[in-house]
């Protein structure tokens, strides 16, 4: 059984996208997407600096372009399942066909330039947790007024809150854990948040999304959701909430996930899945970076592709 994975936030590389414009209609592609996010889709991946590409309002949708570009060269209908990474589920959600990729890239703009507002309200930050009892990491992120936004699972959970509470948990951090100030402009997946919930719901509710046609997991819970206007509530919902990246790489244990592919910008996702799901039921991997890796990415579905019906979900949603 085979997933793909779509990356979020602080996976893009100055020049990323560069390689893929060679292939034909792809600029075409992304100047059409440029006009629905907003920003310049072409520029930002190829000759934007890493300063630019750091802007939330463009890095959304830049991300969600790329991981449909890449997609749009592999057989997916021999996929059996997506998930993606914060914003990287717009792109998984048109991947099991519950958004066109219109809605997606559109999405993906309003969500950017929404969260880089509410960023700017007042000061705020994230930070990643590495090592440590995780008990005590999360008792240490609460103590200090921060929200664990990110739980990612491989002994990693991103703290998200106020500089102050930042600076605490860094000065006295939990034992065996390393404390490491992430180039954010605020704290994503946390209350601070609400405003860009509140804008992305508005333009939400215009959607009408289709049931998926694979296994589509979800990052409040790691469950597979089977109704397209759950999910887009889901997708909503998810500015303001935890990712549970944790819950989702045990979903792929539990259905038994022998194959994965990330799409470009790829590494994060994939050094996760190989940390957290360690020996002989190991998955394969490929990371999908640039059209030079598409053979390994095609070859890797042939043998570990699930052609016909979308597996049945596992656990709830609500």
């Amino acid at each position: 059984m085979l997933a793909v994975l779509s990356p979020g936030q602080g996976s893009q590389k100055p020049g990323f996208l560069t390689p893929w414009l060679d292939l034909t209609g792809t600029e075409a592609r992304l100047r059409w997407w440029s006009a629905l996010a907003g920003v310049d889709l072409v520029h930002l991946g190829t000759d934007a600096d890493a300063d630019e590409i750091k802007d939330t309002a463009r890095t959304q949708p830049l991300l969600v372009a790329a991981a449909l570009l890449a997609a749009e060269h592999l057989p997916l209908h021999d996929v059996a399942l997506t998930a993606g990474h914060s914003v990287g589920e717009l792109g998984a959600a048109a991947l099991a066909g519950v958004l066109s990729a219109e809605t997606a890239i559109t999405l993906a703009g309003v969500r950017g330039r929404e969260m880089a507002a509410a960023c700017a309200l007042e000061p705020t930050g994230m930070a990643a947790v590495l090592g440590g009892d995780p008990d005590e990491v999360l008792a240490a992120i609460e103590a200090n007024g921060l929200y664990p936004a990110n739980r990612n699972g491989a002994g990693q959970i991103v703290a998200a809150g106020a500089l102050d509470g930042l600076d605490k948990l860094a000065a006295e951090r939990p034992s065996k854990a390393r404390v490491i100030r992430l180039q954010v402009a605020g704290a994503f997946h946390t209350p601070y948040m609400a405003p860009a919930e509140t804008a992305l719901a508005s333009v939400a509710e215009g959607i009408t999304p289709a049931t998926p046609e694979r296994t589509l997991l979800s990052n409040l819970d790691g469950t597979a959701v089977t109704d397209g206007r759950v999910m887009v509530q889901r997708l909503v919902r998810q500015v303001t909430a935890p990712v549970r990246w944790d819950l989702c790489m045990r979903t792929l244990a539990d259905l038994g996930v022998t194959g994965v592919i990330e799409l470009p910008p790829a590494g994060t996702l994939a050094g996760l899945v190989k940390r957290e799901l360690k020996g002989d039921g190991a998955p394969e991997i490929v990371t999908l970076n640039t059209p030079d890796d598409l053979p390994a990415a095609r070859d890797l579905i042939a043998r570990h592709g699930t052609p016909g019906q979308p597996l049945a979900p596992i656990g709830g949603h609500s």
